[in-house]
């Protein structure tokens, strides 16, 4: 088949529309846009052929290679982007057939495929540097490097060597002379830094997915512990709690570190992490007689039989001397009340059961011994989690005397009145 042949094959329905009385232009135009639909339906075949040809062959190369490197390169679809470039070869192929009849429309639809290739260049080379930034993380001696800092400031030459390639396509101009220009502009971008910084700071922002209107944020730098109002080219607006409006510049949500808290709002609990403070003095080891008026209470019973028992075997195994309390294995006073504690939040219908939850005990100091609560409400709402969280710590404070413990408290100038009257403090 000669380009003699294609030729006349694009001609078909323009010398047909002619035989049948239809005027000169209208046969140009009519047969022009027929063949222009045809030619592009079979490319799009072509591209969907191509591309599936192409990626079964790649998959297949891949899974008997013993590198990784090309499963990475089947992961960031570099065969499909490599697809692409087929069809809009033979488009530009076919060009001179399609408009033969309007040569002005043939050099616009050449400057566009050859803006598409240069796109489609862009697109194959982040494949490219995405996939050799995944391959470098799995070797040991990269991981602790910021591989992913270089391939954004890599993508970001390209993409204005890209820009610059586009721009020369569409006015002729020469890429020396656009780099002059980009020269000259230099000056202007120092007069308009901080426009500059905000428009590509609220670029980022929204590509990125940094922040979103409605969310909370706390930015300790500004002032800021609210909601997210209004985010512009220049400024983030972000009403406070206390309804004060605090603006923040928004190149200073990709300078600076904030806190966001819409992944705890849309997680499915709220954390609770608070302490209280039990005096040290009180802490002691517990008898028989304790255990037996600790077992009343109705989520300790199971426990303690449990717990006991295993104490009790283990001290006659190694024929432990127990007239003194010290000796062998034993329970304590505190010990017992943190596991009531792990036993309440457990069963607390508004603790997510879904998520961790413990009791702890955090290291002594000077205010006593700090028994952390470390779980999560299943309602992130602000107002009902402090409900959640003082329902807590009301019941837990209120536990506390029938354990024999006690808390931690600084005296007030009462206790220490009394304490020089040599009264008793609870006089």
């Amino acid at each position: 088949m000669t380009w003699n042949d294609v030729s006349q094959w694009f001609s078909f329905f323009y010398e047909y529309f002619i035989e049948n009385g239809m005027s000169n232009a209208l046969a140009k135009g009519i047969s022009t846009l027929i063949n222009f639909t045809i030619v592009v339906l079979l490319l799009i075949l072509l591209d969907v052929l191509a591309r599936r040809i192409i990626v079964q062959v790649f998959r297949r190369i891949s899974v008997r290679s013993k590198t990784t490197y090309d499963d990475f390169l089947a992961q960031s679809n570099f065969p499909r982007f490599v697809a692409h470039y087929l069809p809009v070869v033979l488009l530009r192929v076919f060009d001179p057939f399609l408009f033969q009849y309007f040569k002005s429309l043939s050099g616009i639809f050449l400057r566009l495929t050859d803006i598409y290739i240069v796109v489609l260049s862009v697109f194959v080379l982040r494949s490219i540097m995405r996939s050799t930034l995944n391959w470098l993380n799995t070797r040991e001696r990269y991981k602790d490097k910021p591989l992913e800092s270089y391939m954004q400031v890599f993508l970001i030459f390209a993409w204005v060597v890209a820009g610059i390639l586009v721009i020369n396509i569409l006015t002729g101009y020469s890429v020396t002379s656009l780099t002059a220009m980009g020269a000259g502009t230099a000056g202007l971008m120092l007069i308009f830094r901080d426009s500059i910084l905000g428009f590509v700071a609220s670029i980022q922002v929204s590509v990125n997915d940094i922040v979103r209107i409605g969310d909370w944020i706390t930015f300790t730098k500004y002032g800021a512990d609210g909601t997210v109002m209004e985010i512009t080219l220049s400024t983030v607006v972000v009403q406070n709690f206390d309804k004060t409006f605090t603006t923040i510049p928004t190149y200073a949500l990709i300078s600076d570190s904030f806190q966001n808290w819409r992944g705890m709002q849309e997680s499915d609990g709220r954390r609770i992490k608070r302490s209280i403070f039990i005096k040290q003095n009180s802490v002691r080891f517990i008898s028989d007689s304790d255990i037996d008026e600790l077992k009343k209470i109705n989520q300790l019973a199971p426990y303690l039989d449990h717990r006991q028992k295993d104490i009790n075997e283990h001290n006659e195994m190694n024929s432990v001397d127990k007239s003194l309390l010290i000796n062998g294995r034993n329970q304590t006073n505190l010990g017992v009340f943190r596991k009531y504690m792990t036993n309440y939040i457990e069963q607390h219908p508004a603790v997510n059961s879904e998520m961790i939850s413990m009791v702890r005990q955090l290291a002594p100091t000077p205010e006593g011994i700090p028994i952390e609560v470390y779980c999560f409400s299943s309602d992130q709402r602000w107002e009902q989690y402090e409900y959640i969280q003082a329902d807590l710590f009301d019941h837990f404070i209120a536990a506390v005397p029938y354990f024999n413990l006690e808390l931690f408290e600084v005296p007030s100038g009462k206790d220490l009145d009394a304490l020089k009257a040599n009264l008793p403090i609870d006089s």
